[in-house]
């Protein structure tokens, strides 16, 4: 069944809070697996909402990671791993990070709603302030508020904010980039990274991805 814009937003009420917490934790790794290759050309065109991505576009090295922002990994990984790996890699033009959304529920869905609406050039900002409040809006009573109140931090209105949240198109778009990574890429949990077009899953620490990072670069 079509995911409505009415359906989504049934969905962000309290009862959607177990569903949320178990595909967080059900579907998530915490540990790297064995790379997979997936066709590279298809994994480079990016979605009908466009591509949301930092860095040097020529760089020699491409990450893309497919996360959902009700997954307690995909948060660690942005606490610890990412900060790192953006300064050292990403900030320095060696490689080129793209950002694609894999929601486990209609919290996560809403979140990434918000980051693709958000004011100006506010999309990373947004993941990163819903990453870092993650218990307080992912796993609480009253979602919609405290989304809000988040949102009003990058410059949301209640009139966008609304807005944003019955969007038809804009949850397709991110709906579409989820259910394609899943049925093409045998994406099938959080985080997934593909480096140079190679699989690999779980909550990389910062020196796992280092050594995946500069086994590409010839470091």
């Amino acid at each position: 069944m079509k995911t409505t814009r009415r359906v989504f937003l049934n969905g962000l009420g309290a009862s959607a809070v177990g569903a949320g917490l178990a595909a967080s934790v059900s579907f998530s790794l915490t540990g790297p697996a064995a790379a997979a290759t997936v066709d590279i050309d298809k994994l480079m065109e990016a979605g009908p909402l466009g591509e949301k991505s930092m860095g040097d576009e020529n760089a020699p090295v491409t990450l893309i990671e497919y996360a959902s922002l009700t997954c307690s990994h995909c948060a660690d990984f942005h606490a610890r791993t990412w900060p790192e790996i953006k300064k050292k890699y990403v900030d320095t033009g060696k490689v080129r990070f793209i950002f694609r959304e894999f929601p486990f529920d209609p919290r996560a869905a809403a979140g990434f709603m918000l980051a693709r609406c958000a004011p100006g050039d506010a999309y990373f900002p947004m993941l990163d302030l819903l990453f870092d409040q993650q218990a307080a809006w992912a796993f609480g009573n009253d979602p919609v508020k405290v989304l809000f109140n988040l949102s009003k931090q990058v410059g949301f209105t209640q009139e966008s904010f609304n807005a944003c949240l019955t969007n038809q198109e804009v949850l397709d778009g991110v709906n579409w980039v989820r259910d394609r990574a899943a049925k093409e890429f045998e994406v099938n949990s959080t985080p997934t990274f593909f480096i140079n077009g190679n699989m690999e899953r779980g909550a990389l620490s910062v020196e796992e991805m280092e050594k995946i990072l500069d086994g590409y670069l010839g470091n």
